[in-house]
């Protein structure tokens, strides 16, 4: 141990040196820092985007909901009488019909603003399952009551102005006509507060009563979150025999679904991390290499005067990381930054990427990977000056 806190301390006593030959070329530093520090700012953005979409934990409402729908397809509904048969299997709490309505509102292909979620619910049995929603008792029941009624998140209702009484005018297309609506009720959500719900019984309405029998999806409120995979396999096994099969899942795993359409996002993840990672490599490396070969004699007069082989490596290689580590916290200073707007404009469909944040894990695994790259990038260039003969050195004329 003696002989480990005296190597600490001598290298200590060489830190003014290492922070003084750091800025010896302070515009190559700065650009190298800023290079640095982009891709790191890049890599802070992904491990944000990764922690949100696949590590996250879910909510205490999410983790007590499931989330069952058509086996083959999203995009196929289910007979609604499945609901009833859901409610009888033992730890379920409650369950609604949710319907995707899709639609326009004014002329959002134009003014992308006027884009967001709109559903049709049960509205009874939309604040059982829900309990994330908070809203006024006086515009719950006012909901509840009048058919044509909607109520918002409050997000959405101060990003377009929506106040109780508007009313609304939704253009469909999956299911075709004009549905007028009045605003009774605006809703506070932890998760999603960017939303359109009406009533499911004015989108029966407006068919032939020999489509009024299905369901999008069914939400299931569990009585414990333990449930979960008994609940779901008991569900599934109750429609595996029937013409249209089920699929129920949490509902953290059935908003991630959505992420496939894009391919495989975890490998797209890590291929860009992997290209970030090689591309810093790169850049510190070449800026090492070059401050070594312009050091070659100065590296020799060290020698003479007493530095060892280690000594001189010591230095590089702490050059080296001091640099690398300055452009990964200021490329994590960037992508907390990034991240903090990214969260605030991700859509209504991405409940899990407006959960973004930069966690103080990922911002350790950021600057330790500073270190290592920097360390990496300046091995070879600090053991090849160290090995150099002292004649060669002072010789040396590049």
């Amino acid at each position: 141990m003696p002989l480990a806190f005296r190597r600490i301390e001598k290298m200590l006593r060489y830190l003014p040196l290492v922070f003084k030959n750091t800025l010896r070329n302070r515009r190559r530093s700065l650009l190298t820092i800023c290079s640095i520090a982009a891709s790191f700012c890049l890599l802070g953005v992904l491990f944000a985007m990764y922690q949100a979409l696949f590590l996250a934990d879910p909510t205490p409402g999410q983790a007590r909901r499931l989330i069952t729908r058509n086996r083959v397809s999203l995009t196929q509904v289910m007979p609604a009488f499945y609901k009833q048969k859901i409610q009888t299997v033992p730890g379920i709490e409650a369950a609604v019909i949710t319907m995707w309505f899709g639609g326009q509102y004014k002329d959002e292909q134009a003014n992308r603003n006027n884009m967001f979620a709109r559903f049709a619910v049960e509205p009874e049995d939309f604040f059982k399952v829900q309990v994330d929603v908070q809203i006024p008792e006086d515009q719950k029941q006012a909901f509840i009551r009048e058919r044509s009624a909607c109520i918002v998140g409050r997000k959405l209702a101060d990003k377009l102005g929506f106040k109780i009484g508007d009313r609304i005018t939704l253009v469909g297309d999956i299911f075709p006509g004009n549905y007028d609506m009045t605003v009774r009720g605006i809703y506070d959500s932890s998760e999603d507060a960017e939303t359109l719900y009406f009533q499911l019984e004015y989108l029966y309405q407006s068919m032939p009563a020999s489509r009024r029998d299905f369901a999008g999806t069914i939400g299931i409120l569990l009585a414990s979150k333990d449930d979960a995979t008994r609940v779901a396999r008991e569900v599934d096994a109750m429609f595996a025999n029937a013409t249209v099969q089920t699929r129920t899942e949490t509902e953290q795993a059935f908003l991630l679904s959505f992420t496939s359409f894009l391919g495989n996002v975890k490998m797209f993840l890590f291929a860009i991390c992997g290209a970030v990672t090689f591309t810093i490599l790169l850049v510190s490396a070449n800026t090492m290499a070059m401050s070594v070969r312009e050091r070659v004699k100065e590296v020799g007069v060290m020698k003479t005067l007493g530095f060892s082989p280690g000594s001189v490596v010591g230095i590089i290689l702490s050059e080296a990381v001091v640099i690398s580590i300055a452009g990964a916290a200021l490329g994590c200073a960037l992508a907390a930054v990034l991240v903090r707007g990214l969260a605030e404009i991700a859509g209504a469909f991405s409940y899990q990427l407006r959960t973004m944040t930069l966690t103080p894990e990922a911002l350790m695994i950021c600057l330790a990977l500073g270190a290592v790259v920097g360390f990496v990038a300046a091995v070879v260039p600090a053991w090849g000056a160290a090995r150099t003969p002292i004649l060669d050195s002072l010789r040396y004329a590049g």
